[in-house]
């Protein structure tokens, strides 16, 4: 495979917003692909809304069930069924909220954090045979991508916590 970069620079020399905006459409449609058929593959039943809960948690530490659902593209009805089930599973626990006394937040237990690291290990298991074959370069240029990404997500998270006053 080869990767075209020098259309990606306007006539001015600068980032072409357009390219830009269709190249960060492709990477969620490919990455949403590759996360369905990863799942397929490892034959695992459980919701990926679990595991979306869960990796917020995860990242983003405890939170009341509002919040949690707003971060998960839930409804609040839904979550509660969510967050029931965990519960159930011992993968989430709920905390007194320091802020509140009436109020309960949600937090990932040890055991949950155990589960969402044994997923990302079978999703990635279930992937290593296609992705064998990679030249290094192509793999180097999967890391940054990877790195590129994951720091604009980490500037999204602060910047959020920034203005909810966190």
């Amino acid at each position: 495979m080869v990767c075209v970069t020098e259309t990606l620079t306007s006539p001015t020399g600068g980032i072409d917003t357009a390219q830009l905006r269709e190249t960060l459409g492709d990477l969620v449609v490919a990455s949403h692909r590759l996360i369905r058929l990863a799942a397929r593959v490892t034959g695992n039943t459980e919701s990926p809304a679990t595991w979306r809960t869960l990796s917020v948690l995860l990242s983003a530490g405890p939170m009341r069930l509002g919040e949690l659902a707003a971060q998960s593209r839930v409804s609040q009805p839904t979550m509660t069924k969510i967050v029931r089930n965990l519960v159930e599973s011992e993968w989430v626990k709920r905390i007194a909220d320091t802020d509140d006394a009436r109020a309960w937040q949600i937090a990932i237990t040890d055991a949950g954090t155990a589960a969402l690291q044994a997923w990302r290990d079978a999703l990635s298991d279930a992937l290593v045979p296609m992705f064998a074959d990679l030249s290094v370069d192509e793999l180097a240029a999967m890391r940054c991508t990877v790195e590129v990404i994951a720091s604009r997500a980490e500037l999204s998270v602060a910047a959020s916590a920034a203005v909810a006053g966190r």
